[in-house]
């Protein structure tokens, strides 16, 4: 059974949870742009942190049978992002989180917390 681009964005939520990723959101973007549905914004401590969030989303959602189309940042460790097509994960650490502001950037946009 395919997952609905909602079921693998809430799926990336709770997969980043279980490696103690935190203040995870994931964005509703389906009305505002073509760009995606879905953003999945998630904090990390630090590279490593965020690694090894990244490879929790990515092995999880593999499981499913979900391949990513791109992912990049996964040397520097401060942003990784996961692109599924029509759910982007970004994986940040704090610093990184506030200075891109992709939450005020997309401020119009309906949010839902996962915890």
């Amino acid at each position: 059974m395919k997952l609905t681009a909602l079921s693998i964005a809430r799926t990336a939520g709770k997969l980043a949870l279980t490696k103690k990723g935190y203040d995870v959101k994931i964005l509703k973007l389906k009305n505002l742009t073509s760009v995606c549905d879905y953003f999945v914004i998630i904090t990390g401590d630090v590279d490593v942190h965020v690694q090894a969030i990244a490879d929790a989303v990515d092995e999880g959602l593999l499981e499913k049978g979900v391949r990513p189309w791109h992912r990049e940042g996964t040397k520097g460790g401060k942003w990784i992002l996961l692109d599924y097509v029509d759910v982007v994960v970004h994986i940040f650490q704090k610093s990184a989180r506030e200075f891109y502001a992709l939450e005020r950037l997309w401020g119009d946009a309906p949010v839902e917390e996962i915890s």
